[in-house]
């Protein structure tokens, strides 16, 4: 077992505790549930304000964050973004009540990244990483066994799968701390989200026609993928940025040459 989650840190010494990795984490686990309930019964007019509303809140929290951060923040609300329009609208595994993409949900899901990047640097994280992964692994199988177990009215062979992908990412992915944290948020939110009815998962995936939980065990697994995305695309995105940006001064300086040779 211990050598299954060896890629987990061992409890050692005092780990720093950054007061402002809880404070986004706690932040964001109340914005989340304030913001899906009241969605439930609210009208297009006040998702656009949620909208407005959550990216002041995700600008402001990304203001003590570095560019490596930030740049990830951005991949992953691009990517999460795609990925909604292209599973709800295009694919229907899952309908939001107004049958659109709410406007909250881009800046919402920079704020689950973050907030996943958060808890896994937090101390409290550190310390405990390794217990927090065998409950993380241990309650998800048990949510995964029951949906396939043929004991709940519909059952949920999607979230099984997902679960297997979910593991994966925890003991093969280059950020197991992150998508671990991603487990607690993105459950939280799925949770509310469907129990409140903001959003349905369909009964039958569209591709296979698989059984699908609302939502499904291992939904975790598809945050996961924007957070692999986020990281694997941050350090090219950041240096392809570097080089335009070279470019560019290295353009205004021969103009500015040619200007100073032309008036000589």
């Amino acid at each position: 077992m211990l050598n299954l989650f060896h890629r987990f840190p061992v409890a050692t010494g005092n780990p720093i505790h950054r007061t402002r990795d809880y404070v986004i984490a706690a932040f964001t686990f109340f914005c989340v549930g304030v913001s899906l309930v009241i969605d439930a019964h609210g009208t297009l007019l006040l998702q656009n304000v949620l909208g407005v509303i959550a990216w002041i809140f995700l600008i402001g929290l990304l203001r003590g964050e570095n560019r490596e951060i930030r740049m990830q923040v951005v991949i992953a609300v691009a990517f999460a973004t795609a990925g909604e329009h292209f599973a709800s609208i295009y694919m229907g595994g899952y309908t939001y009540r107004l049958e659109n993409v709410p406007l909250y949900v881009p800046p919402g899901h920079g704020m689950v990244y973050l907030t996943a990047v958060a808890l896994a640097r937090s101390g409290f994280f550190l310390q405990h990483a390794r217990k927090i992964a065998t409950f993380v692994v241990i309650a998800c199988g048990l949510w995964s066994a029951w949906g396939i177990s043929g004991l709940p009215e519909h059952g949920d062979q999607v979230g099984a799968i997902l679960y297997v992908v979910f593991l994966i990412y925890l003991f093969k992915g280059r950020s197991p701390m992150v998508y671990l944290a991603a487990f607690f948020i993105t459950t939280w939110l799925e949770l509310i989200g469907t129990a409140a009815g903001t959003w349905q998962w369909a009964t039958l995936e569209p591709i296979f026609e698989l059984t699908q939980g609302n939502p499904p065990s291992g939904v975790s697994a598809w945050y996961c993928l924007v957070d692999a995305v986020a990281i694997g695309g941050a350090p090219v995105c950041l240096k392809a940025l570097s080089r335009t940006n070279g470019l560019v001064k290295w353009f205004k300086s021969s103009i500015n040459l040619k200007v100073i040779l032309s008036k000589k």
